[in-house]
This record gives structure tokens, sequence and C-alpha cells, in this order.
């Protein structure tokens, strides 16, 4: 991937910065705009939504507008849908696993992929393909000691641990060796998103900004 690339630069530098991205998995979302200036004036400014949310090609297109955002797109799985969420405004893409068709996609459009893997197996496979970062999933399943194993062979690789991370253990997963982590539903809960919550979802994404430090 070229790392000269100033999309791409700007994408992975915002991730790093804030160590810490928003992954939005919710059915629905009313208000796409305030969603991503809410959390993007709490301190994350990296905004992840899914392809598990319907018409989610159409919120991403609305909220990449948001002065200070950086929006992408997870749950990628195909080639198809990393070349819709790019041409929709898509700064990064993430895959739930190791998808060599969707980071074919990412490096040829000069796009950063945040690769999902969970063995050292997979991790060399997502570098191989061009991963900007991995994507370290389910990070709840074997905990934050887990990373700081994986941070033996791969003392380089940009480890973004998700699944399971809360204000709670985010510090330890970062002491661990994470370049940054991925906060879900402990700060953009579904049901907050639904209602329009967006104060309620403002102070947790603080809150969850405070306890990294």
């Amino acid at each position: 991937m070229n790392a000269t690339s100033s999309i791409t630069a700007s994408a992975v530098d915002v991730i790093r910065a804030d160590r810490v991205l928003s992954v939005v998995r919710a059915p629905e979302i009313p208000d796409p705009v305030s969603l991503a200036d809410a959390l993007a004036r709490s301190g994350i400014r990296a905004v992840e939504l899914t392809f598990t949310t319907p018409g989610v090609l159409g919120h991403l297109a609305a909220a990449a507008e948001v002065k200070g955002a950086v929006v992408g797109v997870g749950t990628v799985t195909t080639a198809d849908q990393a070349e819709a969420a790019i041409d929709s405004g898509a700064r990064f893409l993430v895959t739930p696993g190791v998808r060599a068709e969707v980071a074919a996609v990412a490096v040829r459009r000069d796009i950063p992929v945040v690769m999902g893997a969970f063995t050292a197996t997979e991790v060399m496979q997502a570098l191989d393909h061009g991963a900007a970062a991995v994507k370290i999933f389910p990070a709840r399943a074997l905990g934050p000691g887990y990373l700081k194993d994986l941070r033996g062979p791969f003392p380089d690789v940009a480890f973004i641990p998700s699944g399971g991370v809360n204000a709670g253990n985010a510090v330890e997963f970062l002491a661990c060796g994470a370049v940054a982590v991925s906060a879900g539903t402990d700060v953009v809960a579904p049901s907050d998103v639904a209602a329009g919550r967006w104060f309620a979802i403002a102070s947790r994404a603080a809150s969850f900004v405070r306890s990294m430090n």
C-alpha cells in the first residue's frame, strides 16, 4: 500500500492519534450526520459504519461530510462491497477476517484496509494482502495478554483489538501493544442510535477516551 497517499495517511494517522475508532453496529441510523458529529466532537474521529446496517452506503455518504470525522465501513466481505463503499466516500475499510478480494480493491484504490485476523498465520496473510492495520477479533476471547504475545513475532504490526473492548479494559489492550482499540456498543448502543440520543453517545465517547489515559 502506498504510504505516501494523503488519504491513507489521514485515516490511519487519525486512528493512531486518537488510539480508538468507533464501531457502529445498529439496525438503523436515523441521523448519521449527528452520530458522526457527536463521536468526532468527543474525541473519537474515526467512525466505522458496517454493512450489517441496512442502507449503510447512504448513511456513509452523509456522515462522510461531517467536519472532523473520518468515516469508513466495516464488515466488508466482497470486492463489490469494497468498491461501493469507496465510491460512497469511505476513508477506510474493515473486514471481519482475511479477505483477499477486499484487500485487492483497497490497494488498487489506495484506501487503507484494517483486516480482521486472530491467529499468527492470519496476521501474516493480512500483511501479505497489504493491510494497513490488523484487527484482532474477537479480542475478548483471550484478552490483552494474547495481544502481548502476538507483539513478540510482530513488533511492528499495527494491531487494533475489537470485540469485547470497553472503557474498563481499553487501557490494558493499549499497554499490551495495541495502536488503537475498537469501541463498540460500550459507546454506541443501538438503542441510543435508534432514539437519537446523541448527548448520551457523546458522553460515553468522552468517558471512553478519558479511560485510555
